[in-house]
């Protein structure tokens, strides 16, 4: 590659030695995501794993790919880009992990006006600490410099990751019933979701983001560009705790979209509003944009980060086993006979 380098190229807005600078910068990212099947280091035409089978007779994979969406702007605005690729991983591995499958890879895609190549390696180290709380390897990726198609200082970032999960152990949401308890996950914050709303009620721009918060308890920028929480760790334990019947990942579309998803047509959500811990950010943003709450409700997460369906005889059982891995849980509500989806109330 020492030798690979063309002006006229260059001359176009293309650098590839500030690629090769870039992934020079990373690799002692990667290498802190290396775990056992990894089997390739970056740089190849593919990422290679091995998948361990121990205790696995059926192997079936599971997929998920995202983005970060909207609230990149912030990171631009902040100029802080060290979590964004937490919120990547999250937003892949947080919907693998709800059909019972354990995360093993990840790749990343990063889209930029200009490559500078502290700043991609400053992103990757994000995605790295991602995949190290997903206990999963970042065994490739790429990085795509778009002069004349987004500005020099912009960046837009992807990714996708592959589980794994026993044929017999996938979650079966048709076994649920009227009566099963629900456990809501508490998220770190707004997440990944809903930051066109965001932006468009706070007006984002540096002085705003700059403005602290007695009720935020820090600032609103530093508040909102929280990363996503992880559950990998925590619901890998629940799963071996307890008989999961299903798990809702609240993203987009808040709790009316996310948690019929994972519901059959006759069972219905019944969720008591008082027994939702609220985040403050929530609280902020609904007095501020006047947004009626149902809308709040369809798009934000609102303090839950995942739902998850147990038989009620469990529910004490698995509320432990989620804190013991780290994260806070309690009872959201029931779920009930109706086609409505979901009932606040």
């Amino acid at each position: 590659m020492n030798n690979s380098f063309s002006e006229s190229y260059k001359k176009a807005g293309v650098d590839v030695t500030a690629g090769y600078k870039s992934v020079e910068l990373m690799k002692e990212h990667i290498a802190r995501t290396m775990i056992k099947g990894a089997l390739s280091g970056i740089g190849g035409f593919g990422g290679l794993f091995e998948l361990d089978m121990t205790g696995i007779s059926k192997p079936v994979l599971v997929s998920g790919t995202d983005g970060v969406g909207t609230k990149i702007k912030l990171a631009f605005i902040m100029d802080k880009h060290d979590t964004v690729g937490i919120d990547c991983v999250a937003m892949c591995v947080n919907d693998i992990i709800c059909c019972g499958a354990k995360p093993q890879f990840f790749l990343d895609y990063i889209a930029c006006g200009k490559n500078f190549p502290e700043k991609i390696a400053t992103i990757v180290s994000g995605v790295a600490e991602g995949c190290v709380q997903a206990q999963c390897a970042l065994i490739g990726g790429e990085t795509a410099e778009h002069p004349g198609l987004m500005p020099e200082d912009e960046y837009d970032l992807a990714g996708f990751s592959v589980g794994v999960v026993d044929k017999d152990k996938i979650l079966r949401p048709e076994t649920q019933k009227a009566g099963d308890v629900l456990i809501a996950i508490k998220s770190s914050g707004v997440h990944s979701n809903g930051f066109s709303l965001v932006r468009r009620v706070f007006d984002v721009n540096e002085q705003n983001l700059n403005m602290h918060f007695d009720d935020l308890g820090t600032t609103l920028g530093e508040c909102l560009l929280t990363p996503t929480r992880i559950y990998v760790k925590a619901v890998m334990s629940l799963l071996e705790s307890v008989e999961v019947k299903s798990i809702s990942h609240i993203t987009g579309g808040g709790f009316y979209e996310n948690i019929p998803r994972s519901l059959p047509k006759n069972l219905a959500a019944r969720i008591e509003r008082n027994a939702v811990q609220i985040l403050p950010i929530f609280d902020l943003i609904q007095r501020t944009g006047d947004i009626p709450e149902r809308d709040m409700f369809n798009t934000f997460n609102m303090g839950v980060g995942m739902v998850v369906s147990v038989d009620r005889n469990d529910a004490d059982k698995a509320v432990a086993a989620i804190k013991a891995a780290g994260e806070d849980a309690y009872v959201l509500g029931e779920l009930v006979e109706s086609e409505e989806g979901v009932i606040i109330c």
